[in-house]
């Protein structure tokens, strides 16, 4: 005669097991079993023998005689299963996985809601979904832990529409979010694709998150703050930053990453130096540090960018691969090529973004053919050339002019390499063409395109129009470009740049109008130099700085002294028809003339200037540069938007091709 004892909160799982367990997932409560046959209390032990020792082969990775084992076991466990289930995925085997969805499904578990979650995880490592999305359709009994295993599963595979759809459903019924729903639920709008605004989403979730009270909760904060900043909305994600009752160095490093990848590397700076002040318990993680390199990059700050690597040396992360490619990347744009050669040689391991960042650095630099040179190094050690090694390699090709270079190195994608060249290859193709004023070639490439070509492509050619002042090509490409992008200003300050320089005053002021009338705005043109290892940033006609009088009392100087020489004022670059001496004026008080006047009032002599800027340099800059390097004996390395410039006795690296 047997008496089962089963507490009140245990619900029956339909099973032949004589010791079956509760279904909730957070425990598991045993069914105690009082016998009073002492034969059945044998025959217990020996069914309880075999689930542990299916259970021990399973933890010793010896799954095929686990699975013989289990055909020989009339009543397997919950816990039997569950070390099934999770040796099945850390084999790799879906075919296990079937046999023993199958069996358990025989034992009477297929309802076990802690068992579906372990089921549905099984199948997403084995890369079968729709199997997880079946197991989720047929189980009844849906607890928050089985719809966040299935949220889970559709994030990582980028079902994000599907999950918000699955969300909306499981409000509706009333199942109550836990923090790893909101978590799952605000990846998904990352990785969706959604009719409406995915960002517009995301803010409906984060009023969902408020009302409930998470707004709290550190993990899903920083999940919110890394969607926001994805989107490019930095200011809601410093918003939520702000808001955080505390802080860990994961949501630390994600708004410093929101900064950095944002166009706002200062910001990113001067967060990092404040989580280093403030957050004495939050140790950078060597993504924090991609981050800071990526900052130092953005500014030129090369004396930070040191400090960074130092820190990067005692912490031990000079072993982990995005660190050190960040470091070559950090020293090259930053102008010091040989120290990310340094680097490069110094690796004990390299992989296909280090060749590119290494060929990237040489390109930005001018070093066309030595570019070239590290890309055949490359293949011949044996690595692969990726999508992005092409990027690189024809940019490389586009700042030094190869032209016949670069087209057999486009022509060797598909023929070579079997891989079809994508938007950016046209557009660096295009730009390549355009810089050398073979226009006519870069137009009927893009018309011999196999896709719809886009704006980096039309943008391309619209730069290459600037360069050579060719009206006619320029109207073509902005006229597409305003309608694939009617919020890009720099389209329209670009064609009223051409206007301008071809004195088409009419046309000039009418293209600023249309910006104005659609809300859009000019970037100012901004550049940053880094002295005794402070950044300071200038705009356009600065006027705050505490310094702006003797800057400009140098700057009116060194102009005399030019124009004493043969120098003429390239005022054509002002877009608005204005008096001569009105022009001079503007000109002079151009971002990066006021960055170098800086420079040369507060560094010592002979030290090198760094300055980097938002914009293209325009011409008058870059002769007045050219001036003040051989006027004042000084290195001067100005990085624009597109190139490093190295000014050195009046001559610069660019061969005045830029």
């Amino acid at each position: 005669m047997w008496v089962l004892q089963i507490p009140q909160f245990v619900r029956h799982v339909p099973s032949q097991s004589h010791l079956c367990y509760t279904s909730h997932v957070s425990s598991r409560v045993p069914v105690s079993f009082v016998s009073l046959n002492p034969s059945a209390n044998l025959i217990n032990d020996i069914n309880s023998n075999n689930n542990q020792l299916i259970q021990s082969l399973c933890k010793g990775g010896n799954l095929k005689q686990a699975l013989h084992l289990l055909c020989c076991e009339p009543n397997p466990t919950q816990q039997t299963f569950e070390h099934l289930i999770y040796s099945c995925a850390q084999k790799n085997s879906l075919s296990y996985g079937l046999d023993v969805h199958r069996c358990l499904v025989d034992s009477g578990f297929d309802q076990d809601p802690f068992l579906a979650t372990k089921l549905i995880n099984m199948y997403y490592e084995l890369g079968s979904i729709d199997r997880a999305l079946k197991v989720f359709d047929e189980t009844r009994e849906r607890t928050i832990y089985v719809w966040n295993a299935l949220f889970r599963a559709l994030a990582m595979v980028g079902h994000g529409k599907e999950l918000l759809d699955l969300y909306i459903q499981m409000n509706w019924i009333g199942t109550p979010s836990d923090r790893f729903t909101y978590t799952y639920v605000l990846k998904a709008c990352v990785v969706s694709e959604l009719s409406v605004c995915p960002l517009r989403k995301g803010k409906e979730i984060h009023a969902h998150i408020l009302r409930h009270g998470y707004e709290a909760n550190i993990h899903v904060m920083t999940t919110l703050l890394d969607v926001y900043a994805k989107f490019g909305s930095v200011s809601y994600a410093n918003s939520v930053f702000c808001a955080m009752p505390t802080k860990n160095f994961v949501s630390w490093s994600a708004m410093i990453a929101c900064f950095a990848k944002n166009e706002m590397p200062m910001k990113a700076l001067e967060l990092f130096q404040l989580m280093m002040f403030e957050a004495c318990n939050s140790v950078p993680n060597s993504v924090t540090m991609v981050n800071m390199l990526q900052a130092c990059a953005g500014l030129a700050a090369l004396e930070q960018g040191k400090l960074i690597h130092g820190y990067i040396l005692r912490r031990q992360l000079d072993s982990i691969l995005p660190v050190l490619n960040a470091l070559i990347t950090m020293y090259g744009r930053c102008g010091e090529v040989l120290m990310g050669q340094r680097v490069f040689d110094n690796m004990k391991k390299r992989d296909v973004v280090s060749w590119n960042s290494l060929i990237s650095i040489y390109g930005m630099h001018g070093f066309g053919k030595k570019a070239i040179q590290i890309f055949e190094n490359m293949i011949h050690q044996g690595v692969s050339p990726s999508y992005i090694s092409f990027i690189t390699v024809l940019g490389a090709c586009s700042h030094a002019g190869l032209v016949e270079e670069g087209k057999i190195l486009f022509e060797s994608m598909l023929s070579k390499y079997r891989i079809h060249p994508g938007m950016e290859h046209y557009a660096c193709m295009v730009d390549l063409l355009g810089r050398a004023n073979r226009l006519g070639e870069a137009i009927k490439l893009i018309e011999d395109m196999h896709f719809e070509p886009g704006p980096t492509v039309w943008g391309s050619l619209l730069g290459s129009c600037r360069i050579h002042c060719n009206v006619e090509l320029a109207e073509r490409a902005s006229t597409v470009l305003f309608e694939l992008e009617p919020r890009n200003a720099g389209n329209y300050v670009l064609l009223a740049d051409i206007y301008a320089e071809a004195k088409l005053w009419s046309e000039a002021k009418s293209v600023m109008k249309l910006l104005e009338a659609r809300g859009l705005q000019k970037l100012p043109g901004c550049s940053w130099i880094e002295v005794k290892r402070k950044v300071y940033s200038f705009v356009s006609v600065d006027e705050h700085n505490p310094q702006i009088e003797e800057i400009h009392a140098l700057l009116v100087k060194l102009s005399n002294e030019m124009k004493a020489q043969g120098y003429v004022p390239q005022t054509n670059v002002v877009l608005y028809d204005l008096d001569e001496e009105e022009k001079e004026r503007i000109v002079l008080g151009h971002s990066e003339k006021l960055a170098v006047a800086f420079g040369l009032i507060n560094t010592a002599k002979g030290e090198t200037i760094r300055i980097r800027k938002n914009l293209r340099l325009c011409e008058d800059c870059h002769a007045v540069t050219k001036f003040i390097s051989k006027f004042a004996n000084r290195e001067i390395l100005v990085r624009d938007v597109n190139r490093f410039h190295h000014f050195r006795d009046g001559v610069c690296s660019c061969g005045d091709y830029w």
